[in-house]
């Protein structure tokens, strides 16, 4: 008899332990989810403003067969339209654009589309050559925040953020946007869960039309070389297209301003030939491509609006049917 009372009390003493790690597993799955939802909520929805912290997540809803991506800033998503590119070619394609892109985020973003596809062309826009250093933090978290985790995400977190900015709140935004309580509206629980799209396959249109007055001449410049970092990256880019079969293809907008000064386009000539790369500066090509700047852009020649995008696009068709031929 005290043989059995002495295993019935083990039993109970195991099924209370039991009953315990049950208890705190489902407190901490509580907890967890807490934060998740949280976090969801107090994130920055960019449904009705700054539509540009939408455009690095919507690529992972887009179906993972593209045959070209676009890489960059403003001179990408509002410049090429992907609509238009596979009517004139066939090209499935997609703009895993952001404001202010830097070039080691452009790269670690190609390295993170690997993980999805493996595209036979990736664009990247040029204009980035001249940044080495972060960008401030409303412009990081754009592209930072919409990235899924992984281990480029990683990376590109910490080569991007701040001296002042912490690792753990790129990691987990409710540290960051905690007091954003008394900023919250219906926005943010209307698309707490499901966001809607902005983009066009990552192409955000512009309809409106301001004509281009005078363009300033660029201001000299200490040092026309571009920073040592951004030669990496770019090496890095173009090792990674190699090593996976990939046409790498570098470009540079047609915008009026910021100012394209020579120097930079002959080092980027320079690089293309080192390395057989395809190069289309489409300021020397803006005839060709019939541009007005009366009526082609919303904002004075900074950026296309959408008349000025799709006859880039039309015209960088053209330039990706003879590269093919």
């Amino acid at each position: 008899m005290e043989q059995k009372e002495q295993t019935k009390q083990i039993e109970q003493m195991q099924q209370r332990k039991q009953r315990k790690k049950i208890g705190w597993l489902l407190l901490l799955m509580a907890f967890l989810a807490s934060f998740w939802l949280l976090q969801r909520l107090v994130m920055p929805k960019y449904q009705s403003s700054l539509l540009e912290g939408a455009l690095i997540r919507e690529y992972y809803a887009s179906p993972k067969t593209h045959d070209l991506l676009f890489f960059g800033d403003c001179e990408v998503y509002e410049s090429f339209s992907p609509q238009i590119l596979e009517e004139e070619t066939g090209l499935s394609s997609f703009i895993r654009g952001s404001a202010s892109q830097r070039i080691w985020q452009s790269y670690y973003l190609m390295e993170e589309t690997l993980s999805y596809e493996t595209p036979d062309i990736f664009v990247f826009n040029v204009l980035a050559m001249q940044y080495d250093e972060p960008v401030r933090e409303e412009y990081n978290r754009m592209t930072l925040d919409g990235m899924r985790w992984s281990k480029s995400k990683l990376c590109s977190i910490q080569a991007s953020k701040n001296p002042d900015e912490s690792l753990l709140s790129y990691l987990f935004p409710l540290l960051r946007y905690h007091d954003r309580w008394s900023e919250l509206t219906a926005e943010d629980v209307t698309y707490l869960f499901h966001t809607r799209p902005v983009s066009e396959q990552g192409y955000l249109p512009q309809e409106g039309v301001n004509p281009a007055g005078t363009i300033p001449e660029g201001k000299p410049l200490a040092d026309y070389q571009f920073p040592k970092r951004c030669y990496s990256y770019l090496d890095r880019m173009r090792m990674l297209c190699e090593e996976h079969g990939i046409t790498l293809i570098l470009v540079k907008a047609p915008s009026l301003y910021p100012y394209w000064y020579p120097e930079w386009e002959d080092q980027i000539k320079a690089y293309a030939k080192a390395y057989e790369l395809p190069y289309f500066n489409f300021l020397e090509n803006i005839q060709e491509i019939g541009l007005d700047y009366q009526t082609d852009t919303y904002d004075a020649g900074l950026h296309l609006n959408r008349t000025g995008a799709e006859k880039l696009t039309r015209y960088f068709a053209r330039c990706l049917k003879e590269l093919s031929e």
